[in-house]
């Protein structure tokens, strides 16, 4: 039994338990948090503690989410597992939350005013997930991660409470810089699971086809497309550093890490000459805390401004 099997044999549609304290609640999302792996740790050392559980809350529904759709034993009880999800959330919302990571989650979203409708996205991604398995051109991968990608950011935003217009043009780069860097770190572990993000179009341009992965390694063409795919997602990344600016003082740090995070997994690709087939990169535990330090360094000692940065470069 996997862990996550664990946890839905206790607390998925067929279980039955006893609703939690808020407090229990969110010390359960926060355990969820701690042990699950991510490329940066959601929560860090310069995270306000007081905004850890609410961190871990909205984590936590990702996650369960995902995991939903990524455990099933076929597309069709991904749905309805998701289908199920979906109703816990409309009950969040409407009446009473009874699962641990709605009891919790139910807390933040009246804190923090979070309307329904970027959790909801998220599970549009998560259900295209077990429909649609190839993309033939860009525009539709961006679609997807306008659901998959984007509401994370716009999440976030409201947590930091400096939700606007103009902070969401910064913050939906970012969020879809960070998704394709993932998608390119991972061609090779979606390609087991019978994904493929990868535009039918770019394969067409370099003079590939979907077939030619499993030999890929020995084709210059293939690393010729993910480094394309690569300095795309590096420029998404690099157009939404002034988001940084957008969020209070103390949570900076953490917004930066995110930026630095995706743009180190890039660097990592670049540094195995574009092959993410034969071994996936990853960043050690040492880079991560000196990218955390960095960040930490930049902003409260250095005082940079990224928004300064961004308009001086492009005036």
């Amino acid at each position: 039994m996997t862990p996550f099997q664990y946890q839905l044999a206790n607390y998925g549609p067929k279980a039955s338990w006893q609703t939690p304290s808020t407090s229990d609640a969110y010390a359960y999302c926060q355990d969820l948090t701690a042990a699950t792996y991510e490329n940066f740790s959601v929560i860090s050392w310069f995270l306000p503690t007081e905004l850890h559980p609410h961190f871990a809350a909205i984590y936590s529904y990702c996650r369960w989410a995902d995991n939903l759709a990524d455990e099933a034993s076929s597309d069709a009880e991904g749905l309805t597992l998701l289908a199920w999800w979906e109703e816990q959330l409309e009950s969040c919302f409407q009446q009473d939350a009874h699962h641990p990571v709605f009891v919790a989650l139910k807390r933040t979203i009246h804190e923090f005013k979070i309307p329904i409708t970027p959790l909801r996205n998220l599970l549009i991604a998560f259900r295209q997930d077990q429909t649609k398995k190839r993309y033939n051109t860009y525009r539709e991968l961006l679609a997807y991660c306008r659901n998959s990608a984007d509401p994370v950011g716009r999440l976030v935003l409201y947590l930091g409470r400096c939700y606007s217009p103009d902070a969401v043009v910064y913050s939906d780069r970012v969020s879809t810089g960070l998704q394709l860097a993932n998608f390119w770190q991972d061609v090779r572990r979606d390609y087991d699971m019978g994904r493929v993000y990868i535009p039918a179009e770019d394969f067409q341009q370099f003079g590939l086809s979907v077939n030619d992965m499993p030999h890929c390694v020995q084709q210059e063409a293939f690393r010729e497309l993910i480094q394309y795919e690569v300095r795309r997602a590096q420029q998404l990344l690099d157009a939404g550093e002034p988001i940084v600016d957008y969020f209070p003082s103390k949570l900076k740090v953490d917004i930066a890490l995110f930026v630095r995070g995706g743009q180190t997994i890039l660097q990592q690709i670049r540094h195995q000459h574009y092959d993410t087939w034969q071994r996936r990169p990853k960043v050690s535990k040492r880079a991560k805390v000196g990218l955390l330090m960095k960040a930490w360094w930049e902003i409260h000692v250095r005082g940079k401004k990224f928004g300064l940065q961004h308009d001086e470069a492009s005036a």
